[in-house]
């Protein structure tokens, strides 16, 4: 059934955490936006669900303060309801919870190894570009040059899995390095009382503010090119209508393969076609709930000593509201070997469980509220760290966010917002914002 055309000056596929920091930051400079999202909810494999009247957060669970996400909120006048937790980590190592707040990585290190000087020297090396190792050289393979600690090689196992989605083997110590040295490398966090999805709805809420639109179970068929090999617009099915949509330019939250997809594969230089099917991380969590508080750490947990699991995160001692009065709200997550090809999925949700009941007490008598096993056309993150693809697409006017096209050495949603704000000041600067009618 055909449905009304629609005009705009800027289609964004996908209301994922890249797709709204995008729409956000267009309509707010003026562009008539419209962001088209298949799913009934906004924030992608950054959303959120109720369970039985717990707030159960899909995917990313923390936010950073204090960079690049927070200066978005403020630059379009988004509110920004995240809570710090106060410590941000604590780490489980021998059986007690360490504070390394202040301390850095040299007190870090000093509760872990006697080696823990030499470490550190090379960690103060990859300050500089002469001090990074080679690309090709593994973290873990960079902690075995300094130490054979197996809590050292624990913390820094979970550290790249709780950030990046792969263990330490599978990720580059160049990339670990980098972010650690040079990034903002999650330092300052919260969480958001309403789940994740709230700073998402608070984006959403800014677009449809400067009179663009979300339209929510909807999915965009097709990119419909032009002559001049231009995105001229896009083939909409929405409520069981087929719409047309004609924009100005276009931005895709739904990964590079997709995008080409779309645009249909034959029509894209064979080069770039090569480069869009990335190789996805994967991860498991389980959402729990408790009437007894199970971990005094206030926000993340994290161990040097165990099978699988990363960390714990505890949600309710900053965000009561996202439990029922007198429960408590956790997660625990994984990321299984290996973490980007296939693994046996029954057995690394095992090794999972056995971790919980081994490093929570009263884990065992806990509530199950969910498990999720991300993977494949779902992950965590559709590319590892380092081995991301350019954010500009052929096409001179569609461009790719998400954490597919990663600036280098970035994670999570902080990257998304990193790449956001490249690609709209990219097209602000080819498609100047037109004067109203």
């Amino acid at each position: 059934m055909a449905g009304e055309s629609h005009h705009c000056d800027a289609l964004v596929v996908g209301a994922g955490a890249g797709g709204l920091l995008v729409a956000a930051r267009l309509a707010h400079l003026g562009y008539r936006t419209l962001v088209v999202e298949r799913r009934d909810r906004v924030g992608g494999r950054a959303s959120s669900e109720e369970i039985d009247g717990f707030t159960v957060n899909n995917g990313a669970i923390v936010i950073e303060v204090g960079g690049i996400t927070e200066q978005t909120f403020a630059e379009v006048g988004a509110r920004f309801d995240v809570r710090r937790a106060q410590p941000p980590v604590l780490y489980r190592i021998g059986g007690k919870d360490v504070d390394v707040t202040g301390g850095g990585w040299g007190f870090l290190l000093s509760k872990l190894t006697r080696q823990g000087a030499k470490l550190l020297d090379g960690l103060g090396a990859a300050r500089t570009d002469e001090g990074l190792p080679d690309a090709q050289l593994s973290t873990a393979d960079w902690i075995r040059r300094y130490t054979s600690n197996e809590s050292v090689h624990g913390i820094f196992r979970n550290m790249c899995a709780s950030i990046f989605a792969v263990s330490s083997e599978d990720l580059p110590a160049k990339v670990f390095l980098t972010y650690f040295t040079r990034k903002s490398a999650f330092k300052k966090f919260g969480f958001c009382p309403e789940g994740t999805i709230g700073v998402w709805r608070a984006l959403a809420d800014v677009v449809e503010g400067h009179g663009g639109e979300v339209w929510l179970d909807s999915e965009v068929r097709s990119l419909d090119l032009g002559e001049d090999g231009t995105v001229r617009g896009a083939t909409v099915e929405r409520r069981g209508q087929v719409t047309q949509v004609h924009c100005r330019f276009a931005v895709s939250d739904a990964g590079p393969a997709a995008t080409a997809d779309l645009v249909g594969r034959d029509r894209l230089p064979a080069e770039h076609v090569a480069t869009v099917d990335t190789t996805p991380c994967a991860m498991l969590v389980v959402n729990f709930a408790s009437p007894e508080r199970l971990t005094e750490a206030p926000g993340l947990l994290s161990f040097a000593s165990t099978r699988r699991m990363c960390y714990v995160a505890n949600f309710t001692a900053t965000c009561p509201e996202m439990a029922p009065d007198g429960w408590h709200l956790y997660n625990g997550t994984s990321v299984p070997e290996p973490a980007t090809g296939d693994f046996d999925e029954e057995q690394e949700l095992e090794l999972l469980r056995l971790d919980l009941e081994e490093q929570i007490p009263g884990y065992a008598h806990a509530r199950h509220l969910s498990t999720t096993v991300w993977r494949d056309a779902w992950p965590p993150q559709r590319a590892v760290a380092g081995y991301d693809i350019p954010h500009t697409t052929p096409i001179a006017n569609l461009w790719n966010v998400g954490d597919a096209v990663k600036q280098y050495a970035n994670g999570g949603t902080t990257a998304c917002a990193e790449t956001a704000k490249l690609v709209v000041d990219e097209i602000g600067a080819r498609f100047p914002v037109r004067a109203p009618a």
